[in-house]
């Protein structure tokens, strides 16, 4: 079983740290004491607060070589501070999320009992009504990253999808999101990964996490298309 764990700040590559060094760093002894920082906790995130590392992701133009968890974790991080959303653990798990659905097979949840992938939430809500309780939680955490990857990525596209072809609108991706992510925080496995408190903040404060998620979604599309990972995110599709 597949569960999405908040860990981008440990995942980062060679190339993440040359970047940051690269855009913090000045001189030669800048360098090493940045490459030593970064190898500590505390240290290295209160680096991936700083602001001019954000702006170097959104204004690079060329091919840019970070990792996804790299350049998510820090634009998440700077919109859901805005927001009011501190808790550096929330941001790591929605970065992640990011990071695992800008691939479009990562996307696709499959359970034990059923062919092919479940791609749409009525194939989600009809699999929980026969899942056991393992599978229960899997696709109740999926629901609800989901819902907010769409919702936060794509909100241009549902309004128009519910406003010329009646589809689901964005009260509907926000309900979904929220009740899964609060039965998902109270199940057993919740508290067995460490994800009870990131699930359940991720239930009270959806809308604002979505609203964030807009706000960055806002800031990819008007900088133009970065090659890495937003290129790839901007052309994924909906249920």
């Amino acid at each position: 079983m597949h569960v999405i764990q908040p860990n981008c700040r440990i995942q980062f590559t060679a190339e993440d740290v040359d970047f940051i060094v690269a855009t913090l760093g000045h001189g030669a002894g800048d360098l090493d004491c940045l490459t030593r920082l970064l190898a500590d906790e505390d240290t290295r995130d209160l680096i991936l607060d700083d602001e001019r590392l954000c702006r170097a992701l959104l204004e690079h133009r060329g091919c840019l070589r970070v990792s996804a968890r790299l350049y998510f974790y820090v634009l998440v991080r700077q919109v859901l501070r805005r927001a009011d959303i501190a808790d550096r653990v929330v941001t790591d798990y929605v970065a992640e999320v990011l990071a695992e659905f800008s691939e479009t097979e990562r996307s696709r949840l499959r359970v034990p009992g059923h062919a092919g992938a479940l791609d749409y939430f009525f194939e989600l809500l009809a699999a929980l009504q026969t899942a056991d309780e393992p599978t229960r939680f899997l696709i109740r955490t999926h629901i609800g990253n989901h819902s907010l990857f769409l919702s936060g990525i794509f909100p241009d596209r549902i309004r128009a999808r519910a406003e010329q072809r009646g589809f689901p609108d964005l009260g509907y991706y926000e309900s979904l999101g929220q009740a899964n992510f609060r039965a998902a925080s109270d199940h057993r496995l919740a508290r067995q990964h460490g994800l009870n408190n990131v699930l359940a903040t991720l239930s009270e404060r959806f809308h604002e996490t979505r609203l964030a998620l807009n706000d960055m979604a806002d800031r990819l599309l008007s900088v133009g298309e970065p090659e890495v990972p937003a290129g790839v995110l901007l052309k994924m599709g909906l249920n």
